[in-house]
């Protein structure tokens, strides 16, 4: 498996009470925009404080992000920012068995394990971007590209929509 682009390792007993910064360069900016099928990120930072607590540790702060990507209608480059919070646990790793049926708490859901001392951090914040970029962004001419071909909420017209309508009908 290739090293993730992003990769910013931390040994937890190497944490103080300074938060981390972290900054992507434009290499890393182009292997993650390929990764999350965007146009381009011309910007990726965070900041993140780390809490350890025995060999859980937890990381929240800020992440922030300028992103270009297509609108989902349009095809447009469309810029966005990207400001979000992170929280994240990182935990030991476990060996769960597939025979088992596992039911994970709240608290839980934003977890990642890791082995030894260390945990991937900028991996995590690549994750959290990915996370945060929406899919289906539209720019300020999906509406209007809308109307022009046809996809506004009563659709395209034929032989098929007027048989349901009929049947709707009836």
């Amino acid at each position: 498996m290739p090293a993730p682009e992003f990769s910013r390792m931390i040994d937890r007993r190497q944490i103080t009470a300074s938060p981390v910064e972290l900054s992507a360069d434009e290499h890393q900016r182009a292997a993650l925009a390929r990764r999350f099928g965007v146009v381009a990120i011309d910007a990726l930072s965070a900041s993140i404080a780390l809490e350890p607590d025995g060999e859980v540790v937890k990381a929240s702060g800020t992440l922030q992000a300028d992103v270009v990507q297509s609108c989902a209608i349009s095809g447009e480059d469309l810029p966005v920012q990207i400001r979000e919070e992170i929280t994240i646990r990182f935990v030991p790793e476990r060996t769960v068995s597939t025979e088992e049926e596992v039911e994970l708490e709240a608290e839980e859901l934003d977890e990642i394990s890791y082995s030894g001392t260390a945990f991937d951090l900028g991996e995590a914040v690549a994750q959290s971007l990915a996370l945060a970029i929406d899919p289906y962004a539209t720019g300020p001419d999906a509406e209007r590209m809308r109307e022009e071909h046809d996809l506004t909420e009563k659709g395209p017209q034929g032989p098929l929509q007027e048989a349901l309508a009929k049947l709707k009908r009836d």
